[in-house]
């Protein structure tokens, strides 16, 4: 069996689950390393907390090998907000983004930008809500500092060009919310500043296993204003406060939760191992075929239909007197999705199987028989 079919194999979700942009269903291995760790935790004995505290490093490191970055770049987060606010609120001048962004970016950049005196926030307006090159031009000016983006839209799975951004954007630094894309698009880290994740959607690590990535140049511009006792290279400052790391350590607040690190670790290592591309791939072929479907039965696919310009996330935009039908179609077949803001959000995994699609080929095939009568 390869990497890939191993991986594959691990998804033990209930047939109809099209959910995975909102939570990722635990992996096996993730619950057998949580319970582990857990007993270990529960020796009171300092070889098993010493060995639990050792998935920090190994999280860390397998991070830094996928994002292709330093281990110093490299730190972890309660959750991809927490990286966000470390970004955002440190960062001075304007910072560009899209009001149709995830309340993690637009709600951070507000506050920060109340908060601080020299940082503004500058809004744009793409269509559709792409944070396309072009757009990102077009609303670039000569005091914007920073572009902050998702690396995939949570409305309509558009993914955004990093390599092209960074072209466009120049010296400016890039702050990128990953969560939707890590671990299933493989992306062009290296164009950003600041990346930040979390394992608990695609990476199946569930919720605590956030981590972000701050390169030596967005530690020079970037200060780490919510930095806190763990952010110093002293390992308990008592007596004296010294200055923030120099590492992206500095972006932290208090010590790792080293329980949610061991989850994350063990699903890094799962994704290492069968490979982001052909994770990808699969992820991509999921997609085409939902895509597809919502096509044979003429619904409108907001999530753009080339490979290139998107991850797992398949939105259909059903008119506003349909959107109760569509969703009781779907519902009643057993399907588990996101509705919201008059879009159906369908996301497929690389385990997602057969059975799946055909359960939701069979509800849509419902939905336009009755839409017709």
């Amino acid at each position: 069996m390869s990497d890939l079919a191993t991986y594959i194999s691990s998804f033990e979700t209930e047939p109809g689950y099209l959910d995975w942009a909102a939570f990722g269903p635990l992996s096996p291995r993730v619950r057998a390393e949580s319970h582990a760790d857990a007993e270990l935790m529960g020796t009171g004995r300092r070889s098993g907390i010493d060995f639990v505290h050792g998935h920090v490093a190994a999280a860390r490191e397998s991070l830094a090998e996928l994002l292709d970055a330093h281990v110093d770049d490299i730190v972890l987060q309660p959750s991809t907000s927490y990286g966000l606010m470390q970004a955002l609120y440190g960062v001075r001048g304007r910072v560009l983004v899209s009001r149709a962004e995830f309340p993690s970016l637009t709600v951070t950049a507000t506050r920060a930008a109340g908060l601080r005196d020299d940082l503004q926030v500058q809004w744009m307006d793409p269509e559709a809500g792409f944070v396309t090159p072009e757009a990102v031009r077009s609303a670039l000016t000569d005091e914007t500092t920073a572009v902050a983006v998702s690396l995939v839209d949570f409305r309509t799975g558009y993914l955004a060009d990093l390599t092209a951004l960074r072209e466009v954007i120049g010296d400016r630094l890039l702050i990128v919310d990953a969560i939707q894309g890590f671990g299933v698009v493989d992306a062009d880290y290296a164009a950003a500043d600041v990346v930040c994740g979390n394992g608990y959607k695609w990476l199946r690590a569930a919720r605590g296993t956030g981590w972000a990535r701050f390169t030596e140049r967005a530690r020079e511009r970037i200060e780490p204003v919510l930095s806190g006792f763990a952010g110093t290279e002293v390992d308990l400052p008592v007596d004296a406060v010294p200055a923030a790391a120099s590492t992206a350590r500095a972006f932290t607040v208090t010590a790792d939760d080293i329980l949610a690190a061991g989850r994350l670790a063990t699903a890094l290592e799962e994704v290492r191992d069968a490979g982001v591309r052909a994770i990808a791939a699969a992820v991509a072929d999921r997609a085409d075929e939902i895509i597809a479907t919502a096509d044979r039965f003429g619904l409108t696919v907001v999530t753009p239909h080339e490979r290139e310009r998107r991850a797992g996330i398949v939105a259909l935009a059903p008119e506003p007197t349909d959107a109760a039908a569509l969703s009781a179609a779907l519902v009643n077949r057993g399907l588990t999705f996101t509705a919201r803001s008059g879009l159906v959000r369908l996301a497929a995994h690389a385990g997602t199987d057969q059975e799946t699609l055909d359960l939701l080929s069979d509800a849509l095939g419902a939905f336009v028989a009755e839409r017709s009568r």
